[in-house]
């Protein structure tokens, strides 16, 4: 982890028991701070002698206009979509944008990803595909550069800054239609465990189950069609008593494996299974039958994420709220035959 020889910012923030951006605002003598605060934070920096580097502050904002953006999974396409708007967001506001892409979430090659962008003094850091021990880390790294996580936020670093879609309302959306069209024996294709996305997706659909009183069947998937295709695969092998009438998967890949393996044995969807995606990726319009989906807005999204990250260079306190999740109805469900 990186270890600086003055004391930082976001010890400061720690020691006052504030934000890393109300301590911004404090040193930058923004207004709209209480007194009561602000002599909080002033207190904090008088006992660890935190003694901000005004010259070098001031050489890197003149001439750092550099994002630094770490994708973690961006072969998919949400985090591939949010990266692009990103992007083209950073440009439209004069910033050049610094990609590290990595595949999987390990910490060494996340920290390795950091280290490099703050090497290149990147004015903010923004982490697209945020997993629960990304967020922990970069919640208590040692530095005075803003990070931003796009995901859900992580209940042990609260003040890390996260921008996300309601992953939650929109899982318990997607279960509540099937249970309105009548289905109670219900399959959860869930995401993997480690994605923050994922977590949230499966603890509110199930507690959704449980306001109805049904426990859901859940297997993990990892995203790919490839692991809803092998769960379409032995729901077929069950007798036709034993298997579900309606299926959630967590994700849009998942359902076009899950489509793909009851087209091949012989099963009508949505006669006599209903499938429920969550994304509205592009071609889930054009599946057969066209899935019934949950809309993540990601240029919205990508939108959101650079203005919080601008917020966050200013010393303001970003826009966090999570931006609704919709249900859009087409062939996949329907009412569970009687």
């Amino acid at each position: 982890m990186r270890k600086h020889r003055r004391p930082s910012m976001a010890e400061v923030a720690k020691v006052a028991g504030v934000s890393h951006q109300t301590v911004s605002r404090v040193i930058n003598g923004f207004e709209g701070v209480r007194p009561t605060t602000r002599q909080k934070v002033e207190a904090a920096i008088e006992q660890l002698g935190y003694r901000p580097n005004l010259a070098a502050r001031a050489l890197v904002t003149a001439q750092s206009r550099t994002i630094g953006v770490i994708a973690v999974g961006s072969f998919l396409y949400g985090p591939s979509r949010t990266l692009a708007t990103i992007s083209e967001v950073a440009r439209s506001h004069g910033y050049a944008v610094l990609i590290a892409s990595i595949r999987e979430a390990a910490e060494e090659e996340f920290a390795a990803s950091i280290d490099d962008l703050l090497n290149g003094a990147v004015a903010a850091i923004i982490v697209i595909g945020a997993r629960e021990s990304l967020s922990r880390y970069a919640g208590h790294l040692d530095t005075d550069t803003p990070i931003i996580m796009v995901g859900p936020p992580v209940d042990s670093v609260p003040n890390l800054p996260s921008v996300s879609v309601d992953q939650g309302s929109g899982a318990r959306t997607a279960i509540r239609h099937l249970i309105q069209l009548g289905h109670t024996d219900i399959l959860l294709l869930a995401g993997p465990h480690n994605w923050t996305d994922a977590q949230w997706r499966r603890k509110a659909a199930i507690a959704e189950c449980e306001t109805a009183s049904i426990t859901p069947r859940i297997i993990e998937g990892d995203w790919s069609p490839r692991a809803g295709y092998d769960t379409g695969v032995w729901i077929s092998s069950l007798a036709p008593e034993d298997r579900p009438t309606a299926v959630f998967s967590a994700n849009d890949q998942m359902a076009l494996g899950l489509l793909a393996a009851f087209l091949a044995t012989g099963i009508d969807v949505p006669g006599d299974i209903s499938v429920i995606g969550f994304d509205n990726v592009p071609e889930s319009e054009f599946y057969s039958p066209a899935l019934t989906t949950i809309t993540q807005d990601f240029t919205e999204l990508g939108h959101r994420v650079l203005e919080a990250t601008l917020a966050l260079l200013e010393g303001k306190d970003p826009d966090v709220t999570p931006i609704p999740a919709n249900l859009v109805v087409r062939q996949s469900t329907a009412r569970k035959k009687v």
